[in-house]
């Protein structure tokens, strides 16, 4: 097991998959008007692709079209001090393609937000990093 200058253990590229696969809810870290921007969002995976349903208008849909983004997704446990955390960086592109379009549609990607969310946006992992902390013996509850 491989650790981090923090003492965190290091995930593979497997295993950031696999756990971005277990949740439903990350964030898109992108640029708005020259200034860093953060904006919650519900996505699924496609393959090694990180897909995001939105409006068209929308400033996420406006913002990271063709950027490069970084999407981050976690879990944490503070009862028990444990979680991780996976970063991904890479292209972001909105998909004009009406076959991708209804493709990705039939994805178990259900918007949260209400109003019509028929925009997707695709984030292709170009990096992907992910760290993951475990409890210490004799921290637990003290």
């Amino acid at each position: 097991m491989k650790l981090d200058s923090a003492g965190l253990q290091v995930l593979s590229h497997e295993e950031c998959m696999t756990l971005l696969a277990t949740t439903p809810i990350g964030r898109i870290v992108f640029t708005d008007r020259a200034l860093p921007a953060v904006q919650p969002v519900n996505f699924v995976l496609d393959g090694t692709d990180v897909v995001i349903r939105t409006a068209a208008g929308s400033k996420l849909a406006a913002a990271t079209r063709r950027a490069i983004v970084a999407f981050e997704a976690d879990d944490f446990d503070p009862q028990g001090r444990t979680g991780w955390s996976v970063t991904v960086v890479g292209h972001a592109r909105a998909v004009d393609d009406p076959l991708e379009a209804e493709r990705l549609a039939g994805l178990p990607l259900t918007p949260w937000a209400s109003g019509s969310r028929e925009h997707f946006i695709v984030i292709t992992a170009e990096q992907v990093s992910g760290r993951r902390i475990t409890a210490v013996a004799g921290t637990v509850g003290g």
